[in-house]
């Protein structure tokens, strides 16, 4: 699917296109680093037996996409 919308995008304006994919980068950064804030969150819910704090944040990262 992302091959598809590269493709698609040698028709639109380079400076757009530009942007539209530092913006996607960018997405897909800020979504690397909160997946991976949660799961030291979970790491340590789990050392520290915390069920609650564990089901909240096994909840949180099933919205991270």
């Amino acid at each position: 699917m992302e091959n598809n919308i590269i493709k698609g995008m040698d028709r639109v304006d380079p400076n757009l296109r530009d942007e539209i994919l530092a913006e996607l980068f960018l997405n897909q950064m800020m979504n690397n680093f909160k997946r991976s804030k949660i799961l030291e969150e979970i790491d340590h819910s789990l050392k520290s037996k915390d069920k609650e704090a564990f089901l909240r944040l096994t909840e949180e990262l099933k919205s991270v996409s």
